[in-house]
């Protein structure tokens, strides 16, 4: 088993040392991750120059792979060919806050996964939801979990073109009270335009607005969280709304 690790917060995040950890004893580990940060960077794919990787050796001694391009590039040299073994599953993160409902369209977290969907490689995408959205001082149980969800997945098996979306709570494992099977939830976001003017008098933006929030509805990912349990969502990259098909064949086309 050919376990290819990434992240989106930049490889030399505390985060993506954790996970490498955990999956260890699973099988052989690679790294190959940005080399900064991209969260919110959704899913990128870099065509218009060439990519570059250098080694770096992280805490512990594991060797990593940091590539200048998305984490979504990282996914895609590894399964064109970057390293000379097969990679049979990716796992990326762990993310600093959770991702959560829409947020997956946003995440590069989750995206690196969607990448290797998209390949048929079985991807996890782990990310770790603290109280106030907080960046965590401390991986330890968010690895645990993740060493156990990783394990169930190669067990188990994921259907091609399948994900998992794990969210896990910023709590002392003896306080986690389990892991659940969920969908996923309604985010609600705050946003505010904040504009001003540079000096040169020609208007700028900022996009600001308190953190997120969501609905914390029971078997959803958001609720699933707010009572204390692990989320794992099975996401899927075929977004057609079939329900409206019906519907939709039902419009003529004027010319």
């Amino acid at each position: 088993m050919h376990i290819l690790v990434t992240n989106d917060d930049g490889v030399t995040a505390p985060g993506l040392l954790a996970l490498a950890q955990a999956v260890q004893p699973l099988g052989k580990v690679s790294i190959l991750a940005p080399d900064r940060n991209w969260s919110a960077s959704g899913h990128v794919r870099t065509i218009d120059r060439p990519l570059r990787v250098k080694t770096i050796t992280l805490p512990g001694g594991l060797v990593a792979n940091a590539c200048d391009g998305a984490p979504s590039d990282c996914v895609a040299l590894a399964n064109a060919g970057f390293f000379d073994e097969k990679v049979d599953m990716v796992v990326s993160g762990i993310n600093t806050s959770g991702n959560l409902g829409h947020d997956v369209t946003y995440s590069g977290t989750v995206t690196a996964a969607m990448e290797a969907a998209i390949w048929g490689i079985p991807a996890l995408a782990f990310s770790l939801e603290s109280a106030e959205n907080n960046t965590p001082s401390d991986y330890s149980t968010a690895g645990i979990i993740a060493g156990r969800v990783t394990e169930a997945a190669i067990r188990y098996g994921i259907s091609p073109h399948l994900l998992l979306n794990v969210n896990i709570p910023d709590l002392p494992l003896d306080q986690i009270k389990g892991i659940q099977a969920t969908r996923m939830g309604l985010r609600v976001y705050h946003d505010k335009l904040d504009k001003r003017e540079d000096p040169r008098g020609k208007p700028y933006y900022w996009a600001i607005g308190s953190l997120p929030t969501g609905i914390p509805e029971r078997g959803t990912d958001i609720g699933s969280l707010a009572e204390g349990y692990v989320s794992v969502t099975p996401l899927q990259l075929d977004l057609t709304a079939y329900h409206f098909l019906p519907e939709l064949n039902t419009w003529e086309w004027k010319e």
